[in-house]
């Protein structure tokens, strides 16, 4: 099966499968996200969990190939501080993440607070039905992006299922997202994978502008990971915000199947088409 990314004599590949919907050279900010998660996955292994990741999207990152480097500039063994690039065929860096891990917190702390005479297994089991994002993708519309030529991350790497909203509908919106192709072919994407490569769509799927008059791309991304995902789904509940004479900023609670796992956030660069 064909892979988001390839390896071709020791060199990472973007296929056009990672392609977004801004430039035609130039992927979608998830798959850099998700292949910086890859590489920071396998930075070190400590048993730390990664609580965030940032990202600073310094350049349209282009198709073809592409090294990763990634560095432990804070060792520790409670809280560690990772420093990760992605740089283009000629070496030109187009991304630079910095990944946090720290130990993780007791398995009998949560959101739920159980009272004392509740079992463990109840303890243990994710929070409560307001922590999850209800329906599932089963009961999802299919994507509506509009089609072009050429293969499209959001249309042909992925499948998404909006419960809420859509991508033509102004307003927040809710929608699951689930790999259609391996990250890396001939490898299985890791949970930390699959959420990275989901994380960079609140802006796509919650805009309050209009895609044909507006301009509104993300020059970084930042994770917030409150347990390791379960299962191939991701879901969204996300929104936008432009002030006038400021800042747009985009975010989104985002979900498993059993509940809720973190939140990612981006500051947008608005503009009008053509300005």
């Amino acid at each position: 099966m064909d892979g988001v990314y390839e390896l071709r004599q020791g060199s990472l590949y973007a296929t056009d499968l990672s392609r977004g919907p801004w430039d035609a050279g130039a992927q979608h900010g998830g798959p850099p996200a998700a292949v910086l998660m890859r590489a920071f996955e396998r930075c070190g292994d400590t048993g730390l969990a990664i609580g965030r990741v940032t990202y600073e999207l310094l350049r349209p990152v282009p198709l073809g190939e592409l090294r990763v480097t990634t560095s432990l500039v804070r060792p520790g063994k409670r809280v560690q501080l990772l420093e990760g690039s992605l740089w283009s065929g000629e070496g030109v860096e187009v991304v630079r993440a910095r990944a946090l891990r720290v130990a993780r917190a007791p398995a009998s702390i949560g959101a739920r607070q159980p009272g004392a005479s509740e079992p463990a297994a109840e303890r243990l089991s994710p929070g409560p039905a307001a922590e999850r994002l209800s329906p599932g993708p089963e009961a999802g519309r299919t994507v509506d992006f509009p089609r072009r030529e050429g293969r499209l991350f959001p249309v042909d790497g992925m499948d998404i299922r909006f419960v809420s909203g859509g991508f033509l509908d102004p307003g927040p919106a809710a929608a699951w997202f689930r790999l259609k192709h391996p990250l890396v072919a001939g490898e299985q994407p890791t949970a930390y994978q699959r959420l990275a490569a989901a994380a960079d769509f609140p802006n796509g799927i919650a805009t309050e502008l209009d895609w044909a008059q507006w301009l509104f791309i993300n020059p970084d991304l930042t994770i917030h990971i409150e347990r390791e995902p379960r299962g191939e789904w991701i879901g969204l509940d996300a929104s936008m915000r432009v002030s006038a004479n400021g800042c747009g900023q985009s975010e989104a609670v985002l979900y498993d199947l059993e509940g809720r796992v973190g939140r990612s956030l981006q500051t947008l660069f608005v503009a009008a088409r053509g300005a």
